[in-house]
C-alpha cells in the first residue's frame, strides 16, 4: 500500500475509533456493558497485534545475521555497539532527567493529599523476577526456538550475532548458500509485512475505540492536567531528540521525521512499538541507512533505547510521592534515576513493561505499590505517548549511527529493491520489520 495513503487511513481511523468509542460509552448501561463492547474492538487490535509479532522474530533473525555476514570488518559490529550504547545511555539520562524536573516543577500530585493504602494493597503485577540479576540471565536464550516463539528480541539478537559472525566466516571460504537463503527469507518477510501493514487501519480504529469505550473522554479531563503535563514533556524530549540529531543529520533531519510520521502514528495509536517496527525499518531505508545498520541498531535500541518509556517512570514514581504527600530528597531522586537506569534496561519483553518497572521501583524508596493503582486507569493514554516516543528515540539513533560510519546510501523516495518489479507499490521491497 501507498505510505501516504496508509498514513491517512491510520489517522483517519483514530478518529473514527474516538468518535465510535465515545457513542458506545455514552450510550453503554453500566461499565460491564462497555467493557463487554470495548472487547469485541479489543478482538480486532489483538489479531493485528498477532500478526504482526507473527513477522518480527524471522524478520529481526534474517535482516540482522545477513546484516552482521555482509560486514567484512569484524570491528565494525562492536564500533557500532559501542557507538549505539553511548547513545542509548545518553539518551536514557536525558530522558530520566527531564522527567524528574518537570514532576517536580509541575507537582501534579501535589494536591491530591491521598490516605495512604492499606500495607496489602498491590498493583497485582508481577515483579518478584523483575531484578537485574534476572535480567542479565534472561538475556541468554536457553532455546533460539523458545526465543523466537515468545518474541524475546533480546535473546534473539545475541543468538543472531552468534550466528551472524559464523556465518560470515564462512563466506570468508568462499560458502554463500546459506547466506543466499537468509538473505531470501529477509526478501520474503518483507513481502509478508506488506501485506499484514494493510491491516493497520482496522487495528488502530479498534484500539482507539476500545480505549475510550471503556474509559470515555471523561478520563481526558480527569486527569487532563497530568496527562498534559506529560506530553509537554514528551515534546521537550521530542525536540531534544531532534536538536541532537541535527548536529549530526543537518537538514535531513527534517526529512528522517516526515518519514517516520507514519510508525509513529501507528505506535502511538496501538501503543505497541511492535506494530510500528516494520515501517520504521522502511522508513530508515527510504532515509539511505543500511540494512546491516538498521537491522543491528534498531532491535538493540528495543531493548536499551526507550526514551519515551524512561521518562514515564521517572514522572510516575515521583507523582505517586506527591500524592501521598511522602518528601523525596534530591539525593533520593538522584538514586532513583540510577535505578530506573539500570532496572528499565530489556524491559520491551515485559507485559505493561513501564508499570512493572515502576512497581518493583516503588518498594525501593518506601512509596506504596497500591499507589500505582491511581494511574493504571489511564495508563493507555500515557503508553501511546511514550511507545511513539521509543520509536522516534530509536530511528534518530539509527539514522545518527549510520551517518557517524560513513554508511549512508543515497536517500530515495522511490521503492528500494533489487529489481523495480520486485518492490510492492509504494514500499521497499527490503523494508524490514
Amino acid at each position: 500500500m501507498n505510505t501516504k495513503k496508509l498514513t491517512r487511513y491510520i489517522g483517519i481511523a483514530m478518529v473514527l475509533g474516538i468518535v465510535v468509542g465515545y457513542f458506545c460509552h455514552k450510550y453503554a448501561q453500566n461499565e460491564q456493558e462497555a467493557a463487554h463492547i470495548a472487547s469485541y474492538f479489543s478482538l480486532l487490535t489483538d489479531i493485528f497485534l498477532r500478526m504482526i509479532k507473527m513477522i518480527i522474530a524471522p524478520l529481526v533473525f534474517a535482516t540482522l545475521v545477513t546484516g552482521l555476514a555482509s560486514m567484512s570488518d569484524a570491528s565494525a559490529v562492536g564500533r557500532i555497539g559501542m557507538r549505539a550504547m553511548i547513545w542509548f545511555i545518553a539518551a536514557s539520562a536525558i530522558s530520566l532527567l527531564l522527567g524528574l524536573a518537570l514532576v517536580n516543577i509541575f507537582q501534579p500530585g501535589a494536591h491530591m493529599n491521598m490516605t495512604l493504602p492499606d500495607v496489602g494493597a498491590s498493583s497485582g503485577l508481577k515483579t518478584g523476577d523483575f531484578t537485574l540479576k534476572a535480567f542479565i540471565t534472561h538475556v541468554f536464550p536457553r532455546s533460539i526456538a523458545e526465543a523466537m516463539s515468545d518474541n524475546e528480541i533480546l535473546q534473539i539478537l545475541v543468538f543472531s550475532l552468534f550466528f551472524g559472525a559464523a556465518l560470515s566466516f564462512i563466506r570468508g571460504k568462499g560458502h554463500n548458500t546459506l547466506y543466499n537463503m537468509i538473505d531470501e527469507l529477509a526478501k520474503i518477510m518483507f513481502r509478508v509485512t506488506d501485506y499484514v501493514m494493510r491491516f493497520a487501519p482496522i487495528g488502530v480504529f479498534a484500539a482507539m475505540a476500545a480505549a475510550i469505550t471503556t474509559e470515555g473522554l471523561g478520563v481526558l479531563v480527569s486527569y487532563g492536567k497530568l496527562i498534559g503535563e506529560f506530553y509537554l514533556g514528551l515534546a521537550l524530549l521530542w525536540a531534544v531528540l531532534f536538536t541532537v540529531g541535527y548536529l549530526f543529520l543537518g537538514k535531513s533531519t527534517f526529512r528522517l521525521g516526515g518519514l517516520i510520521k507514519e510508525p509513529t502514528l501507528l505506535a502511538f495509536s496501538t501503543a505497541s512499538s511492535e506494530s510500528a517496527y516494520p515501517k520504521t525499518i522502511e522508513a530508515l531505508t527510504r532515509f539511505g541507512v543500511p540494512k546491516r545498520i538498521s537491522g543491528f541498531v534498531l532491535p538493540l535500541g528495543y531493548s536499551f533505547n526507550l526514551d519515551g518509556s524512561m521518562m514515564y517512570q521517572s514522572f510516575a514514581v515521583l507523582f505517586i510521592a506527591q500524592a501521598y504527600n511522602i518528601q523525596m530528597s534530591l539525593t533520593q531522586q538522584l538514586t532513583l534515576l540510577l535505578v530506573l537506569m539500570v532496572t528499565s534496561k530489556g524491559m520491551a519483553g515485559v507485559a505493561r513493561a513501564s508499570l512493572v518497572v515502576v512497581a518493583a521501583t516503588l518498594p525501593m524508596f518506601h512509596l506504596p505499590e497500591g499507589g500505582l493503582l491511581l494511574i493504571m486507569g489511564i495508563d493507555q493514554f500515557f503508553d501511546m505517548g511514550r511507545t511513539a516516543t521509543n520509536v522516534v528515540g530509536n530511528s534518530l539513533a539509527t539514522a545518527v549511527i549510520s551517518k557517524l560510519e560513513g554508511e549512508q546510501e543515497t536517500p530515495a523516495d522511490e521503492p528500494v529493491g533489487d529489481a523495480p518489479d520486485e518492490a510492492p507499490a509504494g514500499q521497499p521491497a527490503n523494508q524490514r520489520a
